[in-house]
């Protein structure tokens, strides 16, 4: 018996101390466990800093930073668009030889494991259950304005995930420029090749 009251008295206890008093006004301070929570050392909107040598607090932004949403430049390279807003043909520069072996490097470490070395869909990912990786050498990848793809490559598409923070403005052009070449590889022909240039080939 003195067990049950002993219980009975500390759930009494407990429950009070819990909601006995939840909605009562008091003049006194509330118990703060963590203070610095509740007033931190901050600024004010607009205030003053004896810190920095301007003596504002609010700081100006970095020299060339952009408002998300209100990025200006060339549409083609920024966005994979034409004026028009649709999808760009075509690439914003010259391929050179220097951008397909970024093109390359860049491919071969974000886009092979899935799409494959060649382009064919047949990456390693394939070896554990992934499905449904494109294949490049599809006449519906091949039709595929160079601007959508860079889209894709941004914002992803289907399974695949955005890669717009894994690669940069330039080099997403320059993967583009390489999933290019390996498309022509798959489609080319002998006479794709320079005359002077097909007995080095054996052709």
């Amino acid at each position: 018996m003195r067990t049950f009251f002993i219980i009975l008295g500390f759930v009494i206890v407990t429950g009070v101390a819990i909601f006995g008093f939840r909605g009562t006004i008091t003049t006194r301070p509330p118990i703060e466990i963590f203070p610095d929570m509740d007033r931190q050392p901050r600024y004010k909107a607009q205030g003053e800093s004896e810190f920095f040598a301007d003596g504002r607090a609010a700081r100006l932004p970095v020299e060339g930073t952009i408002h998300r949403g209100n990025q200006q430049g060339d549409n083609h390279r920024d966005r994979g668009r034409d004026d028009e807003g649709e999808y760009a043909v075509g690439f914003p520069g010259i391929v050179s030889r220097e951008m397909m072996e970024r093109g390359q490097e860049r491919y071969l470490i974000h886009c092979a494991a899935c799409h494959g070395a060649v382009g064919d869909g047949r990456g390693i990912t394939t070896n554990y259950g992934m499905v449904g990786v494109p294949n490049f050498n599809i006449d519906r990848l091949r039709d595929m304005a160079e601007g959508e793809i860079y889209e894709v490559i941004v914002n992803g598409r289907g399974l695949m995930g955005a890669y717009r923070g894994q690669i940069d403005t330039d080099d997403r052009w320059n993967v583009i420029a390489y999933v290019r070449a390996l498309q022509r590889a798959k489609m080319g022909t002998v006479e794709d090749v320079p005359a002077e240039e097909r007995s080095e080939l054996g052709l």
